[in-house]
């Protein structure tokens, strides 16, 4: 397992709802997470020294507060483990985008470490060490795509469509604690049924806030809306709109505005991570 490259999926969200805000200031809310076959890679290299080192990561995040620094020390101090590790990140995934990068390299650094260190953790165990460092880093601890209701951590398996995505990035980072602080964000949103959500039904409750405040996001869904049905991913800044066929989505990439970045991607209901570590 040493000297290879492991996959940390990207997820998108179908719709998401705030239902409601607990007395500790998280929200309650439903969504359904599901992974792209885009993706940031990690490598791990044991060390003898016990040191934990980061040496390549995301632009611009220090080693101290990058969350695959934080998950490997969340298994040693949860285990007792004395082993070290050196971390590299190759990042494709954009940051402040709603796509989960930095939770699903968390999540890969706890898959991944839990076998080179030999620690036996199960997945449940390694979803709760992981909600410690971010509300959606349990979904691809499972690695399936998910139902997702609490802060994002009581999930049940789902497989929704996977139909092929035009993933657009306008060009700036959202602040998510900026967008769930907003006084105008919508708070209580009735509860929607599985069934419900299968059948066509729900939204992003974050979208009109961020739209509001980020005039490049939505200058980027009113282009998308002459081509598909855009729909903001968590709380932003990535668009998204289906299209059955690749060849679809790859006619409007084509069309995107060189100030914006665009991926045609598909959709997946189990994580590339899990279906590796499987095989090996």
């Amino acid at each position: 397992m040493e000297g290879r490259w492991w996959p940390a999926p990207a997820k998108i969200n179908l719709f998401l709802h705030i239902t409601g805000r607990r007395a500790d200031g998280y929200h309650e809310l439903q969504t359904v997470f599901q992974f792209i076959d885009l993706g940031d890679r990690l490598r791990f290299t044991p060390r003898t020294d016990g040191r934990i080192l980061r040496l390549r990561g995301a632009e611009g995040v220090p080693e101290e507060d990058d969350l695959v620094v934080r998950a490997a020390r969340i298994l040693r101090e949860e285990t007792g483990c004395r082993a070290g590790v050196a971390i590299e990140v190759e990042k494709n995934i954009p940051q402040g985008g709603g796509l989960g990068g930095g939770s699903s390299d968390a999540a890969t650094t706890l898959l991944l470490l839990n076998r080179i260190w030999g620690l036996g953790l199960g997945m449940d165990e390694l979803a709760r060490l992981g909600l410690r460092l971010g509300a959606d880093v349990p979904v691809f601890v499972h690695g399936h795509a998910a139902w997702a209701e609490g802060v994002g951590e009581r999930l049940q398996p789902l497989e929704p469509a996977t139909p092929f995505y035009l993933l657009l990035h306008p060009g700036c980072e959202v602040a998510t604690a900026g967008i769930f602080g907003a006084p105008e964000l919508t708070r209580d949103t009735p509860p929607l049924k599985i069934a419900d959500f299968l059948r066509g039904g729900g939204r992003n409750d974050c979208e009109p806030v961020v739209r509001a405040r980020y005039p490049q996001v939505d200058e980027a869904m009113r282009w998308l809306e002459a081509s598909g049905e855009p729909r903001l991913t968590g709380t932003g800044a990535c668009i998204y709109a289906a299209f059955e066929e690749e060849h679809q989505a790859r006619q409007v990439a084509a069309r995107v505005p060189e100030q914006w970045r665009a991926w045609v991607v598909r959709g997946l209901n189990r994580s590339p991570l899990h279906e590796l570590l499987e095989s090996v």
